[in-house]
């Protein structure tokens, strides 16, 4: 019988145990007569059943419901001025890609048109090793300091009195926390109720380095538009789609590419100097801030196309694994503390989730040569480098450190070792927000935003309901005086009342 167990596409074959037994009786457990009781030695039932109640993997505490998609990475204009990195090197160069789409704060069952970020993760499997690029549907996130990040998942998921969805925590650590306000508004505009993944624009949204052949560095940022048209569902539309489809992205992702209909992105970075880092109006590595395209433009660097479904989704979208520890040479990390957070909990998680060898699972995999001393563990399947030294140095396997690898000096802002929870700019939390609504939408857009802010702070309840409404409203004036009277009319809110509770 010849083996295909990588693809497990058995046909007329006997059916076997784990360990390769064949099973003679499938259906029927072995008992004591015809209504006996079941024995202990049929060892095949335990496997059975011990392998159905270990189906479920720890879903992921965010982005857990999701879909994915393998493509490719195809070069169009030369950035090599900005960066050495391999994938980059040449214009039409090709590198297989794996991504995955997912809502952030719902659960595995949650439905596709929930208001919520969307996660947009990209493998890119180069020569030099995996690149993960995991970022989302916006440019900005809700805090910029990873300490604060577990509080916040929490008040997106279940109370734990009640365990039910809870407006009024949403709002309350919202409106205790003014520096979400950038990314609030955009969520509560129709851009957080995307039309399907492949409607939608993604960002890195950190701030990124990148360093060239001559080892001078720029700071970036990841931009990926959609070629599709950006479409997004109205607050309507998204809960009547709830209803009608509550997998309707991920249907519509897979029957595109199923019809031979392979969506594409256009691949931009955003170029920053440390010169003009240092004189930047705020603080350049703020994840709750954009970088002005005016100032700041978009290079074209190629597109991403989707164009092949998993085989089977558990194997390569729900055990796929991003982290944003896994860089090349030519692309490095920033001060951004958001991201510096994400360095320590994105692979403690997937460690948690699929176990320490999590990395060697084909979806994860490297596909070129990966060389280390890393042993053992749980699920170590892949012959765990054999009779190899598991130590280094050695005196038998000639292995050595990479002199290309090593990484260049650069100075940071300051020497001082501190907890800085301000920064000159830091608090200015409402110029973007209020230049986003002004500026940036039509009358349109800013009604339904003002809509769906509406709806989603009608849900605040409790005995603190009038100071988490008050407290919001004041952040949303800041932000723009027309936004903040729409919303607080929408809301019946008394005016005096308000103005008394405005600081002077």
């Amino acid at each position: 019988m010849e083996n295909n167990s990588k693809d497990n596409k058995h046909t007329n074959c006997p059916i076997t145990t784990n360990a390769g037994a064949a099973v003679g009786h499938y259906e029927d457990s072995q008992t004591v007569g015809a209504r006996g009781p079941v024995l202990l030695q049929d060892y095949f039932l335990h496997e059975k059943l011990a392998q159905f109640n270990r189906e479920r993997i720890p879903e992921r505490i965010v982005h857990a419901k999701g879909t994915g998609a393998y493509g490719k990475f195809v070069v169009t204009h030369d950035i090599t001025k900005y960066t050495r990195a391999k994938l980059f090197s040449e214009i039409g160069k090709e590198t297989d890609m794996f991504v995955r789409f997912s809502t952030v704060g719902g659960e595995k069952g949650s439905a596709d048109s929930e208001r919520d970020p969307r996660g947009f993760a990209l493998k890119f499997y180069t020569e030099d090793g995996n690149w993960d690029l995991v970022g989302n549907n916006t440019p900005v996130f809700f805090i910029k300091d990873a300490k604060k990040f577990p509080d916040f998942i929490h008040t997106q998921k279940r109370e734990p009195h009640t365990n039910l969805k809870s407006p009024t925590m949403v709002w309350d650590f919202w409106s205790l926390n003014p520096e979400s306000l950038h990314q609030v508004l955009i969520l509560m505009s129709d851009r957080g109720t995307p039309d399907g993944y492949q409607h939608m624009n993604g960002y890195g949204s950190h701030t990124f380095s990148m360093v060239n052949a001559q080892n001078e560095w720029n700071y970036v940022k990841f931009h990926y538009k959609t070629q599709q048209g950006n479409r997004t569902l109205t607050g309507a539309q998204a809960q009547e789609m709830r209803g009608i489809d509550p997998d309707f992205a991920q249907k519509s992702l897979v029957d595109t590419i199923s019809r031979g209909e392979f969506p594409r992105y256009t691949f931009s970075i955003q170029v920053m100097s440390q010169e003009q880092a240092k004189n930047f109006r705020w603080n350049p590595f703020d994840l709750t801030k954009v970088w002005s395209q005016k100032e700041y433009p978009l290079i074209e660097v190629g597109y991403i196309e989707l164009n092949k479904i998993p085989n089977n989704y558990f194997a390569e979208v729900e055990q796929a694994a991003f982290a944003p520890t896994n860089l090349v040479d030519g692309i490095g990390f920033s001060p951004d503390k958001m991201l510096q957070g994400r360095i320590l909990s994105y692979p403690d998680a997937q460690r948690y989730r699929i176990g320490a060898n999590y990395q060697s699972l084909p979806v994860n995999a490297c596909p070129f040569m990966t060389n280390n001393y890393h042993r053992d563990g749980a699920m170590r399947f892949d012959g765990n480098n054999g009779s190899a030294p598991n130590y280094f140095p050695n005196s038998f396997d000639g292995n050595y450190e990479a002199q290309t690898a090593k990484g260049i000096p650069y100075e940071l802002d300051s020497a001082t070792v501190a907890y800085y929870d301000r920064n000159e700019n830091d608090d200015d939390h409402y110029t973007q927000p209020g230049e986003l609504f002004d500026r940036v939408m039509n009358d349109e857009a800013k009604a339904h935003t003002i809509n769906n802010i509406v709806g989603a702070m009608s849900g605040i309840a409790g005995p603190k309901r009038d100071e988490i409404i008050m407290r919001q409203l004041c952040h949303w004036f800041r932000a723009s005086v027309p936004l903040g009277m729409g919303v607080a009319r929408g809301l019946g809110v008394d005016m005096e009342q308000l103005k008394a509770f405005m600081p002077k």
